[in-house]
């Protein structure tokens, strides 16, 4: 019994051992799950920690470092912030002027340049100390790397941060200190600037162009003072900022295109006429007319204002800018062209019309001179005045050149057959014409200085007689021309009409002028008794003639004789008829220019046949007009003849008015003026 109680006793101590090893094991596996968790949750500790140590070591860096370089770091740091925390307190200062310089200026330009002005200071302040606070900051920089002092990654960093603010220093980025809002001001004071001028930049009214000299000589400044003022204090501020250039080229544009648009009020499409396009100087004479009163509107009206307001709105920049601003407006309005149609004119085919126009237009250009002078003798203007000093050299030339060949011109036409009507030749009619031009007060000054200059080109002096002198050859030489002329007919009847005709046109159209005073009285007389002395011989020699045909001799009226004394009236009748048809059919195709004299000649030719046929008539037509064949031999009633001889050399449609010649002989082309063009109808 005992053995059993000890065995039961063992297995008990064995179960007892067993549940306290079970609670051991399973506290041990507890703690172990709970020791798996921590250590789960400490990773990402660790990971943090590791990832942290870096700025930690940053951190207790300076407890690191020397202490003396601890001890001055502070200084450098407070020296290289304070320039820094200046210039971005300036720059809050511009991004506080946007908003007013993003306005209109027209609402209020004094304040609007004043706040631009505060921008340009700031912005000024910035480009000098961006510099100064860079090269601070960088200095602390290379204290603190040298030194050991700071983060080498934070340098870096910061490194990389001032190289970029360093270049932006550089001049083409300078201008992104203010985001562009400097550009912006500007270009918004250059669209006042525009705005200004082309609100007070009106065309000139135009008036007809015969009134065009009547106006006042120098026309006011176009632009109130006001406007020129603030026009100047826009200049003041873009030309500190090199925009000088952009403001002349806005000025040039608005008030280049105001002239302009006063200039085409003028219809000056002639203007640009190619030698192509015209015949002759006649096809163009009106233009040239009208080329002179445009030319001294344009000068004295339009550019003597564009010279005044160029030199009022840029008088404070210098004269080279204003006069160069002045030349280019001139260039853009055109002013050009005008040069240019003179110079076409004188290169045009020499003509002796175009003598009188030559100094048309040298009168024009030479009353302008002064104006020429003061508006375009700037050193900007060289191109006007190139052009203009070639147009007047070609006028002075060509002019001289016709002038001294016209004799020769004459001389030359001699050659040419007579008008086969018995007119005066165009070449007669002109020449006296074109002479008492020459000498008149409007050319002969002219003309005058004009062979003057030309002379003392060649250094030889001219003396007016010279002048005279060969318009007097040149009279002669029309003169021996007449005289070559009324020898050359066949028919000595119409080269006594030519003879009259001629002598008389000589007589009346140079009397009472300066050539026929110069002439001289007898020689006037000389023409008009040249005159009277061919139409009596014209008379004599052909309608005097007439009457002798109408004799009475043998006419006897009895009853005996009266069969033959009308055979006698048939055969007189019928000889008076032919002879008048005949000179009647010739005559008919020859004129006399001159009405007064026309009238004179008929009504002595009318003298001289129409009382005896008349007569004759009343005394012996009755014994015709009974017979059969009466109307073959009363041919003609006395007021139809009388009427017929009144209509005599009456002047064709056309025939004196034209200017139309033959071509040019080669010596012509050689470098002869082409007087044919002018006066060629002597044929």
């Amino acid at each position: 019994m005992g053995d059993s109680v000890s065995g039961n006793g063992d297995d008990k101590g064995r179960i007892q051992n067993l549940i306290a090893a079970r609670k051991s094991l399973k506290l041990s596996l507890d703690k172990s799950k709970a020791l798996g968790f921590a250590l789960d949750k400490a990773g990402p500790r660790l990971d943090e920690i590791k990832q942290r140590l870096p700025s930690l070591e940053a951190a207790v860096r300076p407890i690191l470092a020397d202490e003396d370089a601890l001890a001055t770091v502070g200084g450098h740091i407070n020296r290289a912030v304070g320039p820094a925390a200046a210039v971005l307190k300036v720059f809050d200062a511009v991004h506080g002027l946007e908003k007013s310089l993003l306005s209109d200026p027209k609402n209020d330009l004094p304040g609007y340049l004043s706040v631009l002005k505060r921008l340009e200071e700031a912005l000024r302040f910035l480009g000098d100390n961006c510099g100064l606070a860079i090269q601070w900051l960088e200095d602390i920089v290379e204290y603190l790397e040298d030194n050991t002092v700071a983060d080498a990654r934070f340098l870096t960093n910061l490194k990389k941060s001032l190289k970029n603010l360093r270049e932006l220093q550089s001049d083409d980025q300078k201008a992104r200190l203010d985001g562009g809002l400097l550009d912006a001001a500007l270009d918004k004071l250059e669209g006042e600037f525009r705005r200004l001028l082309s609100e007070h930049s009106v065309p000139l009214p135009m008036s007809s162009p015969s009134s065009l000299g009547q106006q006042a000589v120098i026309a006011p400044s176009p632009l109130p003072v006001t406007v020129i003022q603030k026009l100047q204090a826009i200049l003041g501020r873009l030309i500190v900022n090199n925009r000088l250039e952009r403001c002349i080229s806005i000025y040039v544009e608005v008030r280049g295109s105001n002239v302009r648009a006063s200039l085409q009020a003028l219809d000056l499409d002639y203007l640009e006429i190619s030698i192509a396009e015209f015949n002759d100087v006649q096809s163009i004479e009106g233009y040239i007319a009208q080329w002179g009163k445009h030319l001294e509107f344009a000068v004295k009206h339009l550019f003597e204002a564009e010279y005044k307001l160029c030199n009022d709105v840029f008088e404070r920049i210098g004269l080279d800018v204003w006069m160069g601003c002045f030349s280019s407006i001139a260039a853009q309005a055109g002013f050009l062209a005008f040069l240019q149609f003179g110079k076409t004119v004188a290169e045009s085919k020499k003509d002796p019309i175009k003598l009188l126009k030559l100094l048309d237009i040298f009168a024009s250009l030479n009353k302008l001179r002064l104006d020429f002078n003061r508006l375009f003798g700037g050193a900007a203007c060289i191109e006007i005045q190139n052009l203009t000093r070639d147009l007047i050299k070609r006028v002075i030339d060509g002019a001289s050149e016709i002038f001294w060949e016209l004799l020769v011109q004459v001389e030359l036409q001699r050659q040419i057959p007579p008008p086969p009507d018995g007119g005066v030749p165009r070449l007669v009619s002109f020449i006296t014409d074109y002479c008492n031009k020459l000498l008149g007060d409007d050319y002969k000054p002219i003309l005058t200085q004009v062979l003057i200059i030309h002379r003392s080109w060649k250094h030889e002096r001219f003396q007016e007689r010279l002048l005279v002198t060969e318009v007097l050859n040149v009279i002669k030489a029309i003169e021996l021309n007449v005289e070559t002329w009324t020898k050359a007919y066949e028919d000595t009847i119409l080269s006594n009409l030519f003879a009259m005709n001629n002598h008389y046109h000589l007589y009346k159209h140079l009397k009472g002028t300066k050539l026929g005073d110069l002439l001289g009285d007898s020689w006037l007389r000389e023409h008009e008794q040249y005159k009277d002395y061919y139409a009596t011989i014209f008379l004599r020699d052909s309608w005097g003639k007439l009457p002798s045909h109408l004799s009475r001799e043998g006419l006897i009226l009895f009853s005996g004789g009266r069969a033959t004394a009308r055979d006698l009236v048939k055969k007189r009748l019928k000889t008076f008829n032919e002879a008048f048809d005949e000179m009647y059919r010739k005559q008919s195709n020859w004129v006399m220019p001159e009405r007064d004299l026309r009238e004179k000649t008929c009504q002595l030719i009318v003298q001289a046949v129409v009382p005896v046929y008349r007569s004759y008539m009343q005394n012996y037509g009755p014994l015709v007009e009974q017979d059969g064949s009466s109307s073959k031999y009363a041919k003609y009633s006395v007021q139809a003849l009388e009427q017929m001889l009144a209509s005599l050399f009456q002047p064709k449609p056309g025939r004196y008015g034209s200017f139309k010649g033959r071509q040019p002989s080669e010596k012509f082309n050689n470098g002869v003026a082409d007087l044919r063009r002018t006066a060629s109808a002597v044929v």
